[in-house]
Order: structure tokens, then sequence, then C-alpha cells
């Protein structure tokens, strides 16, 4: 009896050590899973291309929205966020008009507000710094004697990254409905 009892306290620690090994086995197995799994997570062109798009949507939002604001009592402090908002041809364009479009603005005594309802990356190019977006906003015309209409639109905004920041390079309206079936 005393036998059986001392080979039955012997394989208790050497059952806990095998059993302590097993488990320190699996721990170390399972962490150098997760570091190859979080490596591989961290250095994933997707997330980089994910932030790109998160950006230009942001910008193109923010710079379709700064072209459709405007208030006749501000008119060059609106003007100058049109311009830094742009870039390209677009940007030559409103510079070229602004004394004629500020005078027009002046004279009719308007202001003019948007709200984006929403927007969405149609393209990215990221490596050419190209962009298109369709932002959905709704804009409020208040003319001088108080009068406002609402307008919902879509604009189509095409973007160009300068200087590390993406700025609308052409704008115009989205066509609305479908194509005639027949």
């Amino acid at each position: 009896m005393k036998r059986a009892v001392r080979a039955l306290t012997a394989r208790r620690p050497r059952a806990l050590s095998s059993l302590l090994v097993a488990l320190g086995l699996t721990a170390g197995g399972l962490a150098a899973w997760a570091g190859q799994d979080w490596y591989a997570a961290a250095h994933d062109g997707t997330a980089a291309y994910a932030e790109q798009r998160d950006r230009a949507l942001a910008a193109g939002e923010q710079a379709v929205l700064n072209l459709n604001t405007l208030d006749h009592r501000d008119v060059d402090q609106g003007l100058d966020l049109w311009e830094s908002s742009t870039t390209g041809e677009l940007h030559e364009q409103l510079s070229a008009g602004r004394d004629e479009f500020a005078d027009q603005v002046r004279e009719a005594k308007t202001v003019t507000t948007a709200r984006v309802l929403s927007g969405a990356v149609t393209e990215l190019d990221d490596r050419a710094g190209r962009a298109r977006v369709l932002v959905a906003l709704r804009v409020t015309v208040k003319a001088a004697d108080g009068a406002g209409t609402d307008k919902d639109s879509r604009m189509l905004g095409e973007l160009t990254r300068t200087g590390g920041r993406w700025k609308l390079s052409a704008l115009g309206q989205a066509p609305v409905g479908g194509a005639p079936t027949g």
C-alpha cells in the first residue's frame, strides 16, 4: 500500500509539470499567431487606402459645402474660402470672375448656406492624387426681403491632392434620374 501511495504522489508532480509545459507551449503559440496577425494588419495597404478615401471624402464634402455658401455682407471672405478650397482650372475660373461675381452678390444681397446630406467617394487613385466625390446637399438661399428657398442638389466633384491636401479641381451638377428605357 505504501508503495502505491508513493507511486501516485510521484506521478502528480510529473503530470502537473507536463500540464504546465503544454499550457506554456499553447500560450506561446497563440501569442506568436496573434503577433503575426497584428503585424499583417498593421502593414496592410487596405488600411492606408481607406484612410486616404476618408480624407478625400471629408475634403470633398467641405469644399462642396464651401462653394455653396456665400454671404453678401462678407463676400470677400467667402470668395477667399472658395479659392482656398480649389485648384487647377476651377481655381483659375473662380479667380478670374471674382470681382464681377462679388458685385452681383452684393447687388442681389443674398445669403446662401448649404448643409451636406450625404457624400461618397466614387473613384480614388491614391498614387495619382485624384479622386471623385458625389455630394448631396441642401442649399438655402435667403433674399434681401428675408424670403428663403431650399433646394436639394447632387454635386459631382473632382479632387486633386496638392501640397498634401485634397482640393476641388472640378465641380458640376450630378445628373438626376435614370436613363430612359425603351
